[in-house]
């Protein structure tokens, strides 16, 4: 037996010569998936700026120097890569979508998803974005909700004062002007809590839509939050 049986961590050998190598690429693996901290788990190509102890989740169909390592985890160390095999059961966090995931049949899935054996998931997400007010009357945002989503409700808060004519403003989506709130507030912190009695379920990507009460805008920035489920597949077979 060369390497241990779960981590994969090279065991050193009888009368083995220069030990050291051997005993720091084991330390090197355990810090990286001790605590696991993934950059990402969609980046197809090895990253220029990766730090030595940085670790990836490799996606299908990655390139360059993660050809051929689908499903597995990049390490940078040294300058180049070592690769573990994640299994069923480990957890990361997921610093690029700032998420915990757990490893299954299906790859890393959200901890909160509800899996069956086969993959398929239903899965509860937060999408927060920025949309900075543009002057003028009703408006829509550049972000969209993405599609086949089921949206429990959505929440916001006003990060830059609100400006202009206007002495309130209402929030909606899919031709309703006010179905997240209406009489919403203008000054830094105001929020609106918008709680769906049904989800709504959009089969197209999706702007909320904003609208200004008694004038027109003229400046300042809101930060959303988009409660929502998402079905995905069982895996492939």
């Amino acid at each position: 037996m060369s390497e241990t049986a779960n981590l994969s961590l090279p065991l050193l050998q009888s009368a083995q010569a220069q030990k050291h190598v051997t005993v720091n690429e084991a330390l090197t693996r355990l810090d990286a998936l001790v605590q696991l901290r993934l950059q990402s788990v969609t980046l197809l190509s090895p990253p220029a700026d990766a730090a030595d102890g940085q670790a990836w989740a490799v996606p299908v169909g990655a390139t360059d120097e993660w050809s051929g390592q689908d499903g597995r985890i990049a390490i940078r160390d040294n300058g180049g890569w070592v690769y573990a095999a994640p299994l069923v059961g480990w957890r990361a966090w997921i610093v690029d979508d700032s998420v915990e995931m757990r490893f299954g049949a299906a790859g890393w899935q959200p901890v909160d998803a509800v899996a069956g054996t086969s993959g398929a998931a239903t899965i509860f997400q937060v999408m927060e974005f920025d949309h900075p007010v543009s002057a003028g009357g009703a408006q829509s945002t550049a972000t969209l909700i993405p599609s086949h989503a089921m949206v429990l409700g959505v929440t916001a808060r006003v990060i830059s004062e609100i400006i202009g004519t206007l002495d309130a403003w209402s929030l909606g989506a899919d031709g309703s002007v006010n179905r997240f709130g209406s009489g919403l507030g203008l000054a830094l912190n105001s929020y609106a809590r918008g709680v769906l009695g049904s989800p709504l379920t959009n089969y197209a990507p999706l702007p909320l839509d904003l609208t200004p009460e008694g004038g027109e805008f003229a400046g300042g920035a809101v930060r959303f939050a988009v409660h929502y489920a998402e079905l995905t597949l069982p895996a492939e077979v």
